[in-house]
């Protein structure tokens, strides 16, 4: 207490001084004991976690399968009911469901159950010396005895089988994209046969529309006259085919040199098919004239002939050609100038092929 009595702050300890109190270094703690595990000391405990890591990479191989029958022979033609689609659909999402959970879950249980988990630490070092990279092959040979892959091959022949058979399924779905477009989307059926014009008709009845029939501010979904007599290849046809039409005020339009004779009194046509992926362009709002794409917002611009002014899409609406037949029907004068639909590697050519 002498130390305090003179109620100073260095010594009545409330203001800390060098040294005091000084903490000594903490010594390693060291890694705490390792607790083995039930396969570690039973070997039928082992052998039983084997089955289940290989049971899980078989689920997966019968999840792929489950797939690639779905997605093979469900045959979903033009007379598929909606109960087929919703089957297909089910039996593709558990198929995948069970072929990626399958393999995850089976690496994840292999890892927890069978492979070594000793806890080690050691110190990083660069590897720069010859003797260095051994030491790396080395240890990466001893990550894959620790695995056990090579003493387990019941794990290993599942694991191969569901690795195999895993991307199948992405392979399916990349080649049901179809063959390379080549010149399929730069012809349609709007195309006159014999010099016979074709006229624009209702989606879906076939009707055909008079001029008169079109008000300021309408919008109709188009496809050509004699679309649905077809029996084969309607619906490919139809993809390529349809187109939205709309009329307006001609003083709003703003046609450029060489299109001034593709509409008729303010009533235009435009491809329906988005130049972005492909998405059916079906929003028209009236009172700014924009078309809007449901998929990924792209806006295009009906006073500008389409012209893109939001979202993705690089290219407008492909313009079709109108005029008014001596019935007052409105008919198509020719095909599209353009392909229609989203943009691909030989659509440059194409375009040089239509137009010359």
């Amino acid at each position: 207490m002498g130390n305090h009595s003179d109620g100073s702050p260095n010594h009545s300890g409330t203001v800390a001084t060098a040294g005091q109190n000084e903490v000594e270094k903490f010594q390693d703690p060291g890694l705490p004991p390792h607790r083995l595990r039930l396969a570690d000391t039973d070997p039928k405990a082992a052998k039983r976690a084997e089955r289940q890591v290989a049971l899980l990479f078989g689920t997966s191989v019968v999840g792929t399968l489950i797939f690639l029958v779905a997605y093979f022979a469900i045959d979903l033609g033009e007379g598929a009911g909606i109960a087929t689609i919703r089957l297909q659909n089910a039996l593709l999402g558990v198929g995948t469901a069970f072929a990626m959970l399958g393999i995850g879950t089976g690496i994840v249980h292999w890892a927890k159950a069978l492979m070594p988990d000793h806890e080690v630490s050691e110190e990083r070092h660069a590897i720069r010396t010859e003797d260095d990279r051994q030491a790396a092959v080395r240890i990466v040979d001893d990550i894959v005895d620790e695995t056990g892959i090579k003493r387990r091959p019941l794990i290993r022949n599942t694991l191969l089988g569901a690795v195999a058979l895993a991307p199948l399924p992405a392979l399916a779905i990349f080649g049901d994209l179809g063959p390379r477009p080549d010149r399929k989307l730069a012809h349609t059926m709007w195309a006159p046969v014999d010099g016979q014009l074709k006229r624009l008709t209702r989606d879906p009845d076939g009707t055909p529309i008079r001029a008169s029939d079109v008000t300021l501010g309408s919008a109709f979904h188009v496809i050509p006259e004699g679309l649905n007599d077809l029996h084969e290849g309607k619906l490919n046809e139809k993809a390529k085919a349809v187109v939205l039409l709309m009329r307006l005020d001609p003083a709003s339009l703003n046609p450029s040199e060489g299109r001034e004779d593709w509409g008729y009194n303010g009533i235009v046509a435009y491809s329906k098919i988005c130049t972005h992926v492909g998405c059916p362009v079906a929003l028209y709002e009236q009172q700014t004239h924009h078309l809007l794409c449901p998929c990924h917002q792209s806006t295009f611009d009906l006073t500008q002939e389409c012209k893109v002014i939001f979202g993705p899409a690089s290219r407008p609406l492909p313009q079709l050609p109108i005029a008014v037949d001596d019935e007052g029907y409105l008919v198509a004068t020719s095909d599209f100038k353009e392909p229609v639909g989203p943009s691909y590697w030989e659509r440059d050519e194409h375009e040089r092929i239509i137009n010359s």
